[in-house]
């Protein structure tokens, strides 16, 4: 059974200051999940789950509804702010999102393979599709076999402003032991810094490696991210900046040991769009590996 590919594509983009998941890039206005999908299909992955919001459904539908070759199958799941557990409600304030393991939550009625999860907005390249679907097209995983592909920190940074990584502890075996979320991290003066709790800077090694939210799960990873959800809400349904986040299940998981999280290496480099002034890089990056022979142009070919 092929695995399956869920993009996180709900988010409008508050920094980029527009909806950056129908923003033509490449040479032909292809989009960084024209890219994805094209990467993932060759790769061997077999469906993918685009999870949006439904009040983006007709712009999305209108640049992607009739976008790929007839071989991609593709479904549509909704992440909506009322779509909580039962026995909760959403508060009336809310606005913001749940968070990513949220969006991956209301994606379980149509995913029962191993899957994928990754950003709308970030291009990952084919050999991170391929190691990932490598191992997730492995016969008879067992449950609780996750799997994430990491990205040195200081190749991930954005030259316009800060932004938020996973950074990743791992073991001898190239096992996850956590992951810790750290925001604004930037790089000044030469060196890789982020703010702490307390507002202040924090140097961290460029090396280390971080995650990009590029995972691979089974599909146990549903009903363990609901058990915790439930926690989660009971706790925090009326913070209206509580999020909950694939990195928190993940590092629970691995803590009670309901799973293994293998921490995959990739030949491919990252780039994305998080603020308006990265677009032009990621344009510029687009037309190298299209001129490289590495991409055709344009890229679908229906």
């Amino acid at each position: 059974m092929k695995p399956t590919l869920i993009i996180l594509a709900a988010g409008m983009g508050s920094r980029y200051g527009g909806l950056k998941q129908v923003d033509g890039l490449g040479p032909n206005g292809e989009t960084i999940i024209d890219y994805s999908v094209y990467d993932a299909f060759r790769a061997g992955f077999g469906k993918v789950v685009f999870v949006i919001r439904k009040s983006i459904e007709k712009d999305f539908l209108e640049v992607f509804g009739n976008r790929f070759n007839k071989d991609v199958h593709f479904e549509i799941a909704y992440q909506e702010l009322d779509m909580l557990p039962a026995n909760f409600a959403c508060p009336k304030d809310r606005t913001k999102p749940w968070g990513t393991a949220h969006a991956v939550w209301v994606a379980r009625e149509k995913v029962n393979e191993p899957f994928a999860v990754i950003n709308a907005d970030d291009f990952y390249g084919y050999d991170t599709f391929r190691v990932l679907a490598q191992e997730l097209s492995k016969p008879n995983l067992p449950e609780g076999s996750y799997f994430m592909v990491g990205f040195k920190l200081g190749k991930t940074l954005s030259e316009e402003g800060f932004v938020s990584r996973g950074v990743c502890t791992t073991n001898s075996q190239m096992l996850l032991q956590n992951v810790v979320e750290h925001t604004q991290i930037e790089r000044i003066n030469g060196k890789v810094c982020f703010k702490n709790e307390e507002g202040k800077l924090v140097e961290l090694d460029e090396n280390l490696q971080v995650s990009m939210n590029f995972w691979g799960f089974t599909p146990d990873f549903f009903n363990y991210t609901e058990s915790l959800m439930i926690n989660f809400f009971e706790n925090s349904i009326e913070n209206p900046k509580a999020e909950f986040y694939i990195p928190s299940v993940v590092n629970k998981a691995i803590q009670e040991g309901k799973a293994t999280c293998k921490v995959l290496s990739t030949n491919s480099a990252w780039f994305g769009v998080t603020y308006p002034g990265d677009r032009q890089m990621v344009v510029d990056q687009l037309q190298k590996l299209v001129s490289s022979g590495v991409y055709p142009s344009p890229l679908w070919n229906r």
